[in-house]
């Protein structure tokens, strides 16, 4: 891997944006180890940790951090989410490449998740209205939210942090977030492929036809 930004997929680099300067790095299901190996070498962490449930793909990223000369650095570990992370151990925590429903169960299980100073950089391949759903209802803001192209797919990152306090707000939400799809065409890119997809679940229940046509009237109108 070079030290061209270039070798992160602009998905992983999207992800990488949103990681503050200094911060002690926790990539949950980190495969090859990619993002906590770039951001060590481009010196905006001092440490991270690799985790993943699986020892294959931990094999794998070991394999990424001896080659790249950061062992003294980055850490591999098998954890299932973050059970196996210490509150001490990551400022930033990136969950990234698995559906909103298991990132939310993650962060339901992560006994520091309601530690205000803590970052989550999260990335839904699926399903990201549900995990903002859960995010609202469980005290936890979006700060930021960008979207990005990579291989053809259009994918959304989310940083977000606890704030204890429940969002109330309506149902478009879910599907927009903090995103200006308005003014963005790569928030509208991805906005579209709900509305594409609230179509299709609209032939067995109507309900998501008039969501998809509420959420039409919100991004297309003039005001």
């Amino acid at each position: 891997m070079s030290t061209s930004v270039s070798q992160l997929d602009n998905r992983l680099k999207l992800c990488s944006d949103f990681v503050r300067k200094g911060a002690k790095l926790a990539d949950i299901g980190t495969d090859h180890a990619y993002l906590p190996v770039w951001l060590c070498r481009i010196g905006r962490c001092p440490s991270a940790l690799a985790a993943d449930i699986n020892p294959e793909p931990l094999k794998r990223g070991e394999g990424t951090i001896i080659e790249s000369g950061l062992s003294d650095r980055i850490e591999t570990r098998l954890s299932d989410g973050l059970k196996e992370i210490r509150r001490d151990e990551a400022d930033d925590i990136v969950i990234a490449g698995m559906g909103g429903e298991l990132i939310a169960k993650i962060l339901s299980e992560c006994s520091f998740a309601t530690d205000s100073s803590k970052h989550f950089i999260l990335q839904p391949m699926t399903r990201s209205e549900v995990l903002i759903a859960w995010l609202c209802e469980n005290g936890f803001k979006i700060i930021k939210q960008d979207c990005c192209v990579a291989s053809g797919r259009c994918y959304t990152v989310l940083l977000v942090k606890y704030i204890g306090e429940k969002i109330s707000t309506d149902e478009i939400y879910y599907y927009l977030g903090e995103l200006s799809p308005k003014n963005n065409e790569t928030h509208l890119h991805f906005v579209e492929g709900h509305l594409n997809r609230l179509s299709k679940q609209a032939v067995g229940d109507v309900r998501f036809a008039v969501l998809a046509d509420r959420i039409r009237e919100k991004i297309y109108d003039n005001d």
